[in-house]
């Protein structure tokens, strides 16, 4: 396949990735919040620094009220992570390669940014936010159904399971990085009392609340949390398991030396680090390592097979 056809089915598996992420991360961080009493608040501004774009939201819209991290989060066409930015990219990718995947996948990628457009005020408003974000994250499970099951299994597939895997992980450490840092060691004495709540917030943001009480007996801990979400084998959105569907889909592909180098780095650390008994300091030290190997890589899939005409 071209190396443009294969970069652009890899983004295409980001953006809908990424779009899919912050639906759930907004949904959750809403019902968060009224699941705290009054006077007891962790705030929008978490959620922009999750998506590292502090300064950009500095700019456009200054105070980190609720009104405009929505704003920025779900539908500002300027914030590349936003929800309608990245259906509007993944859409175009999709557009460029219809020869590639199945029509279905095609009319469903359309369709879900035809949607977030059209019903934008849903998503902005209080009263239809949860439904709007609901419709996304399940639009967005039914594309990867179809491609799963209509699209063939070849190097296009592996391409978009690689960028989505890779989407996937980045998000997880992200979440975990800032939920973590005002929970772990000495959490501020007004969310002491609520800790268990908003670390089963972090598990929800990743649809992985139910998955957790399955393998781990006993009441949400911080610490449970942090090795599940890091180091659990099967479930989905782990980062050792996202990290292993990538090293699958990278094996399978020509020219892997330099890319699975980096990869087999970012394994290791995964692997022999318990990042659960680390304090707060260390454990931001240790995902901000994480997320340069990340970064890493995708320089390494970049340079291995986009930059080229194959």
């Amino acid at each position: 396949m071209l190396s443009r056809e294969a970069e652009r089915i890899y983004w295409m598996g980001r953006y809908l990735e990424r779009a899919e992420d912050m639906s759930r991360l907004v949904n959750v961080n809403a019902l968060l919040l009224l699941d705290l009493p009054g006077g007891v608040s962790v705030g929008w501004k978490p959620l922009v620094s999750i998506t590292a774009s502090e300064p950009l939201f500095s700019d456009r819209y200054g105070e980190a009220t609720e009104r405009n991290v929505i704003r920025f989060l779900v539908s500002d066409q300027g914030n590349p992570g936003s929800i309608l930015s990245a259906l509007s990219q993944a859409r175009e990718n999709a557009r460029t390669i219809r020869d590639i995947i199945p029509r279905e996948a095609w009319e469903e990628v359309n369709n879900i940014y035809l949607h977030a457009k059209e019903d934008m005020h849903s998503g902005l408003s209080k009263r239809g936010r949860n439904v709007y974000l609901t419709s996304i994250i399940r639009r967005s499970q039914l594309i990867t159904g179809l491609l799963a099951g209509t699209m063939t299994h070849n190097y296009a597939y592996d391409f978009l399971k690689l960028g989505r895997n890779l989407e996937r992980a980045d998000m997880t450490s992200r979440i975990v990085d800032i939920r973590s840092q005002n929970l772990l060691n000495e959490p501020e004495e007004s969310l002491r009392p609520f800790e268990n709540i908003q670390w089963m917030s972090v598990l929800k943001s990743l649809s992985g609340y139910q998955m957790y009480r399955q393998h781990v007996r006993g009441p949400v801990r911080g610490a449970d949390v942090i090795h599940f979400l890091f180091k659990h084998e099967q479930f989905p959105r782990s980062i050792y398991h996202c990290v292993s569907e990538v090293a699958g889909c990278l094996r399978r592909l020509p020219r892997n030396e330099d890319p699975m180098k980096t990869l087999n780095r970012l394994r290791r650390a995964v692997r022999n680090t318990n990042p659960e008994d680390l304090p707060a300091e260390g454990l931001t030290r240790y995902i901000d390592k994480i997320q340069r190997v990340f970064n890493r890589f995708h320089q390494d899939i970049q340079a291995t097979y986009f930059s080229i005409t194959s």
